[in-house]
């Protein structure tokens, strides 16, 4: 990266400097802003895909099958091809309403910097031991899939050797693949849930490809050992999460991986009081993915925990657009603006509201469905009973985002004149 001048004003700053973040800030300096600051806490730019060394990413954006460095790197040198300054070992330890933003830096100090708009682009967090209360003693050998990825890919440490995973989650079986290829031996992996939580090309590459085994509707009763994990005991679990009694099996093992789910980092958020999802504990955003308060926008793993990583660089690239029309005051506040409802088979859907200004931008509608049905369904969009758009998919698992793409000045030709929500419904044929 190039050397930069430190600035007390900026037009716009980015927190975070993951895909979401960079994607942003590129966009911003493409439509015309001039001084861009992307704040990052790590000692380098990328978020966590330096770690990510396997294939999987690039697909939608760059048609191409990338590894996660490689990905990184094409947005790295981008952002230094338009001088989007990046201020990494830098925490943000404050925001506020009027777009001040508050920074320890390793190398620069203690900053207080204004900005004219705010991106959050923080991404997400592991769940942890503690947030599943899993009982137990505490010997050494706990790790998140993250941690241990990172262990391996980035610090060239083996953590252990006989391992259990806990978690269908991606990370958790592409970690599972990671260490058999290292020579670990991965005794099983777990989920407590009836079906899979991750994608179905990674249980087939990471997990069936190994004849690595997975045990579903199956949870952890208790943790073995003393200085160090020796064992785990499993059981069974109902639909209620409840332990099913005589189901418990004790399995060896050195090492056991959290693969739990991920979580929106949202502090900073909670903290300027952006309204939040209930289902997802990530900012409430429209379609210019802009939050509850003017001039702050979010985007990226912080908002909702996407399935691939294109996907979070699209809505970077959508946040970094609009903030830009914020700040030159192209944004039209005097347009109506609907709400965005799910019924009950939905988990989560972005985005929350649609601003009615008249344009051609084309709106992606993603969502999570919170049950896998495995025939063919029918997604509809309605405004009160009214069937406005309606799409069929194959199928619907809860690890793959539904996108449904639609033209803004398409949808608000078929809504009533007075309109306040619609709402979008999944029928199981």
């Amino acid at each position: 990266m190039k050397e930069f001048i430190m600035y007390n004003n900026y037009d716009l700053i980015v927190i975070g400097a993951g895909p979401a973040g960079l994607a942003a800030a590129i966009e911003a300096k493409k439509n015309g802003l001039k001084k861009v600051l992307v704040i990052e806490r790590e000692k380098e730019a990328g978020g966590i895909l330096p770690q990510c060394i396997h294939n999987g990413f690039g697909s939608i954006i760059f048609k191409k099958d990338l590894p996660g460095p490689l990905y990184a790197a094409n947005f790295i040198k981008t952002a230094d091809e338009f001088e989007v300054e990046i201020l990494t070992d830098a925490m943000v330890l404050d925001i506020t309403i009027s777009k001040k933003v508050y920074v320890s830096s390793l190398n620069n100090g203690y900053l207080e910097l204004q900005t004219k708009a705010i991106i959050l682009a923080m991404g997400c967090r592991e769940r942890t031991r503690t947030q599943i209360r899993i009982p137990g003693s505490r010997p050494a050998g706990v790790y998140t899939a993250g941690s241990v990825q990172r262990l391996i890919n980035i610090e060239g440490f083996m953590p252990g050797k006989k391992f259990v995973i806990l978690g269908s989650g991606d990370i958790g079986m592409i970690v599972a693949r990671r260490l058999t290829l290292e020579g670990a031996k991965v005794e099983r992996v777990l989920e407590a849930l009836p079906f899979l939580t991750g994608l179905r090309r990674n249980y087939v590459q990471c997990l069936a490809d190994f004849n690595i085994k997975l045990d579903l509707k199956k949870s952890i009763k208790r943790i073995i050992g003393n200085n160090r994990v020796t064992a785990v005991e499993t059981v069974g679990v109902d639909s209620s999460f409840n332990m099913i009694d005589g189901s418990e099996e004790i399995i060896e093992c050195d090492t056991l991986v959290l693969s739990v789910g991920l979580i929106p980092e949202n502090e900073l958020s909670r903290r300027i009081l952006v309204e939040l999802d209930p289902s997802t504990n990530g900012p409430l955003v429209d379609d210019r993915m802009e939050t509850s308060i003017k001039g702050i926008f979010a985007c990226g793993n912080v908002v909702n925990i996407y399935d691939l990583v294109d996907y979070v660089t699209l809505a970077g690239y959508n946040a970094g657009f609009n903030a830009s029309r914020y700040v030159l005051d192209k944004i039209d506040y005097n347009t109506d603006k609907i709400r965005v409802l799910k019924d009950n088979n939905l988990f989560c859907i972005m985005p929350n509201f649609i601003n009615l200004d008249e344009s051609n931008n084309e709106i992606l509608f993603q969502m999570r469905i919170n049950k896998i049905i495995e025939n063919p369904i029918k997604i509809e969009i309605k405004e009160d009973k009214k069937v406005i758009f309606s799409f069929n998919e194959k199928y619907a698992r809860p690890a793959e985002m539904i996108t449904l793409k639609i033209k803004k000045n398409e949808l608000i030709k078929k809504l009533s004149n007075n309109c306040k929500s619609i709402s979008v419904n999944i029928v199981d044929k």
